[in-house]
């Protein structure tokens, strides 16, 4: 029986998150959202391109949670996208009312379901969601540590000139401009970055994946990326529902981990079929520990905003 896959929000991530779950064959895809029409287009203009590759599942487009009964994994990424001048924060009133609804009729329908959000701020979401939603922190996460470690990778495997996938690097803490990316683990196929690119190399690229967010957003000025969060929800999705073990950074809810407790934040962890089945923790300098205590004060600040 193939699996079932719901994808919440038929804007330009949620779109295209179902297109990449569609082209990996993943499963069965319901695309949802509040505006009549836009999910069922998107939907039939994604299953007619059947013919032209060799994926097997189908794509539904809908407006009715029922709908999205039975899904194995749960994609949230409705809410709106920032512009430029707005910070991550700037959505939070806004996108904390969405994502609690989105939440809630998703539970009532998958209660069993493995959930991923996208929306913006992310830690802040993934919280409300959890709070709403009554599923166990293990079945449910933020997607966050996946896309920044891709640009993270991007950039310095475009400083040193290798493929992107020889890059090994880690970018931990809050979804924003105090995400940690990890230099002391960058590695190039085992060789560390700081044999390879000077110091003031790599604060420019640590700075740059710092912001490529709004890179992003004041290129397009209508919207924010699109291409990338998608894919890396699906690989997200893609590791819970072939049991792939697969260690990445997600926003993962701590209980004494690296010191933290009450919070979603970025951290390795190991993704499987009953979801989150370890977080990976490991030592940190000073240093880190510092950075990561930053983005813990950031989270806090967006998690009371939340109300919840």
């Amino acid at each position: 029986m193939k699996k079932k896959i719901t994808i919440i929000g038929a804007g330009n991530v949620g779109a295209t998150a179902a297109h990449w779950a569609l082209v990996r064959n993943l499963g069965n895809i319901v695309l949802l959202d509040v505006m009549e029409g836009i999910p069922q287009g998107k939907a039939l203009d994604l299953w007619q391109s059947g013919p032209l590759d060799s994926y097997s599942g189908t794509v539904t487009g809908s407006n009715d949670y029922a709908d999205s009964a039975d899904s194995d994994v749960v994609i949230i990424t409705a809410g709106l996208a920032r512009k430029p001048g707005m910070s991550r924060d700037d959505l939070l009133a806004k996108n904390v009312a969405i994502v609690k609804s989105c939440a809630e009729q998703a539970v009532k329908y998958s209660p069993n379901c493995f959930m991923i959000v996208v929306t913006n701020p992310i830690d802040a979401m993934v919280h409300t969601a959890f709070k709403v939603s009554g599923l166990d922190k293990s079945r449910i996460i933020g997607m966050a540590g996946v896309l920044d470690s891709a640009r993270y990778r991007t950039f310095l495997a475009d400083a040193v000139g290798v493929a992107p996938a020889d890059v090994n690097a880690l970018v931990m803490g809050i979804h924003g401009d105090k995400m940690l990316p990890m230099v002391r683990l960058a590695n190039v196929g085992g060789v560390p970055i700081t044999d390879l690119l000077s110091k003031e190399k790599i604060a420019e690229i640590v700075l740059r994946t710092q912001t490529g967010g709004i890179e992003i957003v004041n290129h397009l000025k209508t919207g924010s990326a699109f291409y990338t969060p998608g894919l890396a929800a699906v690989e997200m999705a893609e590791a819970v529902l072939n049991d792939g073990n697969r260690v990445m950074a997600c926003a993962a809810y701590l209980e004494g981990e690296f010191g933290i407790s009450g919070y979603f934040l970025g951290v390795p962890v190991v993704l499987g079929d009953s979801g989150v089945k370890r977080i990976i923790e490991f030592e940190l300098t000073e240093e880190e520990k510092a950075a990561l205590a930053g983005s813990v004060e950031a989270v806090a600040k967006q998690m009371e905003a939340t109300g919840l």
